[in-house]
């Protein structure tokens, strides 16, 4: 396997990823937050250079964990040749088996895969299947014609605002995931609507792969078309920073799926999976 850390061929590799859209979606999001900044301290291993034929971005080895944090412990995975992927991941040095992670990714194989290596290694595998979804550049612009005034007013979050989300995130509710919220908000774009008092009532945020995440509105303030608005205005702010505008939604999520719907997003034909690797040691002491 190689490190690429040469900022040229990160840069090639950029571009080689778009041509495999959607598949790509996930690895070029983090590869775009690296090429830009670093800030969430990700790298990128691929088992062959330029012909790579398996690609993953992960956590720095030097940057701080907490093994316990599958938040921010986090994979992204493309492949060309699925064994390629099965390789890598057999890699000794690759991914930290000692900690619970997550693996994400949008093709259909990475869960059989991952799961048959995560056996012999006698970790367990949780995996959530979604909807995937893109927002074309064609998105229609965001009416905000009703909130020209002081309240509500739209603007975007901050880390005062992490403990909120924390509470209302279906997969929130610990000290891994407010500290992640945190550092979402300080380093991707975010979106929210907040009242007269000055707290977010609606928001939407992006996370470590440049995907929209946590799109929420509070239940006293919905039918007032503050989702709608936050969620275009979030697709907006990362197109016009040369983002894809990714996402994802449970098949169940009936609400998201016509708001989706309203917003002319194209459904994606691959689905995104997230997988949560847990090491027997760290059994039962986490939220999934």
């Amino acid at each position: 396997m190689l490190v690429l850390n040469c900022s040229t061929k990160l840069l090639t590799l950029e571009k080689m990823l778009k041509i495999h859209f959607p598949e790509s979606l996930k690895v070029y999001g983090a590869v775009m937050n690296i090429n830009r900044g670093n800030p969430f301290q990700k790298e990128v291993v691929v088992d062959s250079w330029p012909d790579f034929k398996a690609v993953m971005t992960r956590r720095q080895k030097e940057a701080e964990t907490d093994n316990l944090d599958h938040y921010t412990n986090a994979y992204a995975v493309f492949y060309k040749d699925v064994s390629a992927y099965r390789q890598l991941l057999e890699e000794p040095d690759l991914v930290n088996w000692n900690q619970v992670f997550q693996i994400q990714g949008l093709q259909s194989e990475i869960y059989d895969v991952s799961k048959a290596v995560a056996d012999s290694k006698q970790l367990s595998v949780k995996l959530t299947s979604f909807r995937a979804i893109y927002h074309s550049p064609l998105s229609p612009l965001p009416d905000t014609s009703s909130l020209m005034g002081s309240s509500p007013r739209l603007t975007y979050l901050s880390v005062a605002d992490a403990d909120l989300l924390n509470r209302t995130w279906s997969r929130g509710g610990n000290k891994q995931c407010l500290r992640y919220i945190m550092n979402l908000i300080s380093c991707f774009p975010s979106v929210c609507v907040r009242d007269d008092r000055g707290n977010p009532v609606s928001w939407s945020l992006t996370d470590q792969f440049a995907t929209m995440c946590h799109s929420y509105t509070l239940p006293e303030h919905r039918r007032k078309g503050y989702s709608k608005l936050v969620n275009l205005t979030l697709v907006k702010k990362l197109q016009s920073q040369g983002f894809p505008s990714q996402g994802n939604v449970r098949d169940d999520n009936m609400a998201s799926i016509n708001l989706l719907k309203h917003c002319h997003v194209e459904f994606l034909p691959c689905r995104f999976h997230r997988l949560i690797l847990t090491p027997a040691t760290f059994s039962g002491q986490i939220s999934l």
